[in-house]
């Protein structure tokens, strides 16, 4: 299939503050109001594709200082506290501030992709349907994309303006962040993903595009946030069973599809031929070799390349995330004593999900006998440890690992939704509505498939890199498969299926433990980790990051402060 490129020549801004200086137009922008043909349309729905890549190392978009460094899954890593400091205020909840830059530059560029899709849908008014065969196709990706933004800047920032092709954007800073309540909101961004399913094919020509398969599960994944109903603290005060049964519903519509899980774990973070494979439901795509500088590298996670195979080792894994994959004789989680003890490979059994997320120094790096790391690779052992990421990163020797002094950028695809994410989705949503039976079968498919997933987790002697042990959930045999604990077991799979792909910290807040979970946390990795002295959680404040002051002055002050900041 041919590959669509989100690569663009041209570029938009969210908002503009200078006057028009002389009557000429700009070289490299296209406005709408030059837009006369189907394929100057087609140049505004590219744009919007590109969006969804156009991060960068302190604004990633992948969003792993806020879903993997704010949670128990990683430490901030780098050269010291200092290094990134912004990111260490995150991961430690102290000096947030309204003030913070890379926050405010998160929220525009969140919003650049939102008024791209906006632009792109008001074009395609300009053409019938004859005129522009595409356009109903093309309508569905724009809203696809607006939907994704959204969803990006809902579970970041939950109190935001909300803004449609129908918005003129003369009148942006006289619209409000608390128009909409939070259910609202989420049933806006339903909306997009709704039409989309309706108008998207089921399979796109060119790899990259959204199709009706992907709107299905991001379908499934936002009526599963807005299903859980929050107060004022953002402590859940129910839950909504009709978003349960239209999670469900949304889901079975891609556990239908041709998309299934791969063989192996591994496949899904592997580059070249195992990208956009069939656990990929959608993926941002990257490239080099494109006419640009240095190609369409993946800028934002450059950060977390270990220094011994480049810069900065940003993202390390905790102790807490490596010793919640400890299993017990029966293969089964350590839900409540995982923590206790930290790891002892030799002696304890694990998940195989471990050596596929966690790199440790004496193993292969991503499965590579002959490339052994070493407790050097890390910068700063003495306060992060020596675990590495995984999952986003390459080898030194694939094509797509770029040099862009200091840091390296690699092309390999960063995928926002898979198939084992809709299981889990359709998985708790079953369990939230006391049909546990039925979501049994969903967890254990993960769990057969992570069991089988070892072949490449050997070392050049083809001795396994440590004692793997993983066993599906039988009731009356190895678990009591009530509602409480099928739910803990659903939470712990996310856990483990999931980990540093940017999820862990969102899913606390929606299930609203976070707090608990996370000053749990914090009192025993104080203990380990000196630079988590201070780290403490406000319930009710730390759930979201504040509305930046910028986007305040932006707003003439009417957007609204979230609560304790």
């Amino acid at each position: 299939m041919k590959k669509i490129f989100i690569f663009i020549s041209f570029g938009f801004l969210m908002f503009s503050s200078c006057n028009d200086e002389l009557d000429l137009d700009p070289k490299a922008i296209l406005s709408e109001d030059q837009i006369s043909t189907p394929q100057d349309a087609e140049r505004f729905v590219i744009a919007a594709y590109s969006e969804l890549g156009n991060d960068e190392i302190n604004r990633p978009f992948s969003l792993w200082p806020y879903g993997n460094v704010r949670s128990d899954d990683a430490y901030k890593g780098g050269r010291d506290p200092g290094d990134g400091q912004h990111f260490h205020f995150t991961e430690t909840f102290t000096n947030l501030t309204p003030n913070i830059s890379f926050f405010d530059e998160l929220w525009f560029h969140l919003y650049v992709g939102v008024r791209r899709a906006n632009e792109g849908l008001r074009i395609m008014e300009n053409f019938t349907d004859d005129d522009y065969p595409a356009k109903q196709t093309r309508i569905g990706e724009l809203r696809f994309i607006r939907g994704h933004f959204y969803f990006e800047l809902k579970k970041l920032f939950n109190r935001i303006p909300y803004l449609d092709e129908n918005t003129d954007p003369a009148t942006y800073k006289d619209v409000t962040n608390v128009e909409f309540t939070s259910d609202e909101l989420w049933e806006k961004i339903a909306s997009d993903f709704e039409f989309a399913s309706e108008v998207l094919p089921q399979v796109q020509s060119q790899v990259g595009r959204a199709d009706q398969i992907a709107a299905f599960a991001y379908l499934a994944k936002t009526r599963l946030y807005q299903a859980y109903e929050k107060g004022e603290t953002h402590q859940v005060t129910g839950i909504n069973t009709a978003h349960l049964q239209e999670v469900i519903a949304a889901a079975d519509k891609v556990l239908a599809s041709d998309h299934a899980l791969q063989s192996d774990y591994a496949n899904n973070f592997l580059p070249g031929p195992f990208e956009n494979g069939v656990e990929s439901v959608f993926a941002v795509q990257f490239s080099k070799d494109d006419g640009t500088t240095n190609g369409r590298l993946n800028f934002g996670d450059m950060l977390t390349v270990p220094q011994g195979i480049g810069c900065c080792d940003f993202q390390k894994p905790s102790q807490n995330l490596v010793n919640a994959f400890r299993t017990d004789e029966n293969g089964l989680p350590l839900f409540d004593t995982f923590n206790q003890n930290n790891v002892d490979f030799a002696n304890n059994t694990v998940d195989p999900r471990l050596d596929h997320t966690v790199s440790r120094p004496g193993n292969p790096w991503k499965y590579q006998t002959d490339l052994i790391v070493e407790e050097n690779w890390s910068r700063a052992p003495q306060i992060y440890g020596t675990f590495n990421s995984l999952k986003e990163n390459v080898s030194p020797d694939d094509p797509g690992f770029t040099n862009v002094d200091p840091f390296y950028g690699n092309t390999k695809t960063r995928v926002i939704l898979r198939y084992a994410d809709v299981m889990l989705f359709k998985a708790e949503a079953l369990i939230e509505l006391g049909q546990q039976d039925q979501a049994l079968s969903l967890i254990n498919a993960l769990r057969e498939r992570a069991a089988s997933s070892t072949t490449r987790l050997v070392n050049a002697d083809g001795i396994a890199l440590a004692n793997y042990e993983l066993e599906p959930y039988q009731p009356g045999v190895n678990i009591e498969w009530t509602q409480a604990n099928a739910r803990k077991a659903l939470r712990f799979e996310r856990r483990m299926e999931l980990s540093l792909e940017g999820h862990r910290f969102f899913d606390l807040v929606r299930w609203g433990v976070a707090g608990p979970v996370l000053n749990q946390y914090f009192s025993i990795e104080q203990t380990r980790r000196a630079h988590l002295q201070s780290a403490s959680f406000a319930i009710g404040t730390h759930e979201y990051l504040p509305i930046p002051q910028n986007q305040i002055f932006f707003s003439e002050n009417k957007y609204v402060q979230n609560p304790g900041y």
